[in-house]
């Protein structure tokens, strides 16, 4: 299309732009150049070569052996290219090799403004946009700069992708030397069928190490039924649990499997089992010794050959001794057990998983966000998280949402940064107190309501129960 076509002559990075062996490395992106007009060129590398490291094409050939070489994340591409100046077929031969070299490449289509059909066409095939001749070169530094911030949320999105592939274990994201740990231990337990109590607080992933624990057994064919203790009435739990026949009780219009008998086959996981009753300890127990299990209202004995895993964030040692638990029942279940870390023992997994949930729910909420500010990352690291892994999931939600830029901001996770108080305690020390004053100040916030409290904080009641002890809170009266 331009006055001054040069077809054979290569066109590569400028000698006034390459780095020598002693400088440091040019941190700006490469920009390929597309054009068979060499004056044109000259005008866009003068124009942009403060912002980009720019390299020069005048035909497809050069173009796509400079696009291997170099790797540029953005391309500017005229569609009228030698040797078929007058018309596009050349250019959308280039497209078509550029975008097939390196499909994350974006490529800003160049045309005429009677070519507009010509242009909507090239963004059909996968270009990122299209500029008209004349170039307008203010116009074109903004488009530039929209398909390098897209370019580097791909990028690192693939990135992280790939990262998420290598560490994590059936969707449990960590490398931290306690996660290794516990996904050793995962594998050594799951080719047998002896039971297996995970232990940790709540919001550590206890059901996910079960389901990963099944996955990996003989059982994964089977089913996975699990069923929170904690979370249903005593009332309720035992038919739950057992299973009824019809007219056993008042509503019981039909005959009912209970999740145990679901679990034929595969694997039971029983969490917060710390929540039982006696009289359903009573009975978990007897199944335990004997495999056989009677729905309620029934006489008949039903085989069940299912692989029971329990997890809890008690302590079962107090609870035998208080006799809230019984010991035979703790030590069925305890032929290994699990701990599962806090996620405040956990290094640098706290950025692995936040980042993680970040990408996953900005794909979920549409929201352009490419990570966190500095200042949101150091608050992350020093809250003490005792909600854990669920607690954090809900923040990070919940900023996506409320974020207005490109960035997560402290605020958007409300999570303050406050150094003050916390200077010459060690890191640990910090978030115990940031964790103890976090927990009082809610508490009082809800007058000592606990529910209210686990709620906002996003916990279990349990767990707010453990902190009122291990920090000695007073909880105002109602």
């Amino acid at each position: 299309m331009g006055s001054q076509p040069e077809t054979g002559e290569r066109q590569g990075v400028n000698e006034a732009t390459s780095p020598s062996h002693d400088a440091a490395p040019d941190q700006r992106p490469l920009l390929l150049v597309v054009e068979d007009n060499a004056d044109l060129r000259e005008q866009m590398r003068w124009g942009l070569e403060a912002s980009y490291q720019v390299v020069e094409a005048g035909d497809r050939p050069t173009a796509t052996s400079l696009l291997k070489e170099h790797h540029p994340t953005l391309v500017t591409l005229d569609l009228g290219l030698p040797p078929d100046e007058t018309g596009q077929a050349e250019g959308f031969a280039a497209l078509e090799d550029l975008l097939s070299s390196d499909p994350m490449v974006k490529v800003i289509v160049v045309t005429g403004n009677e070519e507009r059909t010509h242009a909507l066409a090239a963004i059909r095939r996968g270009a990122y946009d299209y500029l008209n001749k004349p170039l307008d070169l203010d116009v074109l530094k903004i488009v530039l700069q929209r398909a390098r911030y897209l370019a580097e949320v791909e990028r690192d999105n693939r990135s992280l992708q790939e990262r998420v592939a290598t560490q994590s274990f059936h969707e449990i994201l960590g490398t931290s030397p306690a996660m290794q740990q516990v996904f050793k231990t995962i594998r050594r337990v799951a080719a047998s069928d002896i039971p297996v109590l995970i232990v940790g607080e709540s919001g550590t992933g206890k059901e996910l190490v079960a389901r990963a624990i099944h996955q990996e057994s003989t059982r994964k064919r089977g089913p996975f039924v699990a069923i929170n203790c904690g979370a249903i009435p005593d009332t309720l739990l035992e038919s739950e649990l057992f299973g009824h026949e019809k007219g056993a009780f008042t509503g019981a219009h039909v005959q009912r499997k209970g999740r145990v008998e679901m679990a034929q086959g595969g694997t039971l996981f029983l969490d917060e089992i710390g929540e039982l009753s006696p009289p359903l300890q009573v009975k978990l127990l007897r199944f335990l010794q004997t495999q056989v299990i009677e729905r309620i209202g029934g006489r008949e004995e039903i085989d069940v050959d299912g692989r029971v895993i329990a997890a809890t964030n008690l302590d079962l040692q107090a609870a035998m001794k208080d006799g809230r638990f019984r010991e035979d029942l703790f030590y069925r279940l305890n032929v290994v057990s699990l701990p599962m870390p806090p996620l405040r023992e956990r290094g640098h997994d706290l950025r692995l998983l936040a980042k993680a949930m970040l990408h996953r729910f900005a794909v979920r909420h549409g929201k352009k966000i490419v990570g966190f500010s500095a200042q949101a990352l150091g608050a992350l690291d020093t809250y003490a998280w005792p909600g854990n892994i669920r607690e954090l999931e809900n923040r990070i939600n919940r900023a996506v949402v409320m974020a207005e830029g490109s960035r997560i901001l402290p605020e958007d996770l409300q999570l303050e940064v406050s150094a003050g108080p916390l200077s010459g305690h060690t890191l640990r020390e910090s978030r115990s107190v940031v964790e103890r004053e976090l927990v009082e100040r809610t508490l009082a916030k809800h007058n000592g309501n606990v529910t209210r409290t686990a709620k906002e904080l996003g916990v279990s009641r349990p767990t707010i129960h453990q902190l009122i002890a291990k920090y000695t809170l007073s909880t105002p009266r109602r």
